[in-house]
């Protein structure tokens, strides 16, 4: 595992997960795997939407054991099988920008992954529009919550 603070807008995490592609690509595509291992372990996630291709809709809702809600809309830029997927909350499905101000863009997410023998080279990047943005999301723990959710999807991924 690499943990890199670059500089700029964007983060970064890079693992390597001890499961093949093709598993964790179904963990991210499909909606009830993807609810079993994304976001805080106490937490949630329901996917209400998941359409993983370009201009597709991306729709998941996280509950934490507070009662606090993450309603996250979006939509898919890219998807492709077993390599790449990127989602943003600037849209909506079919290119609709967001509504401001109930959803400020808050960034852009890649995910790209990549065969490394039986492994899956597995990179996160969060892209943000300001410093300000990614500094924020980086205080908010995005390199511990990814490890968090990282670790729990290598787990599921390993059991089919």
């Amino acid at each position: 595992m690499t943990r890199e603070r670059p500089a700029g807008h964007e983060l970064q995490l890079v693992r390597l997960l001890d499961a093949p592609i093709a598993n964790v690509w179904r963990c991210w595509t499909e909606p009830r795997l993807l609810e079993q291992w994304f976001g805080p372990q106490s937490w949630t996630t329901e996917v209400k939407n998941l359409e993983p291709r370009a201009g597709g809709a991306t729709h998941i809702v996280m509950r934490g054991p507070n009662g606090d809600v993450s309603d996250g809309a979006g939509m898919f830029l890219d998807a492709i099988p077993e390599r790449r997927l990127v989602f943003t909350n600037a849209y909506t499905a079919g290119w609709i920008p967001a509504e401001v101000p109930a959803v400020v863009p808050f960034m852009t997410t890649i995910i790209e992954m990549s065969c490394d023998g039986d492994r899956t080279r597995h990179v996160v990047r969060a892209r943000h529009w300001t410093e300000e943005a990614r500094r924020q999301h980086e205080e908010m723990g995005f390199h511990d919550g990814w490890i968090e959710s990282t670790t729990r999807l290598e787990t599921l991924a390993r059991t089919f």
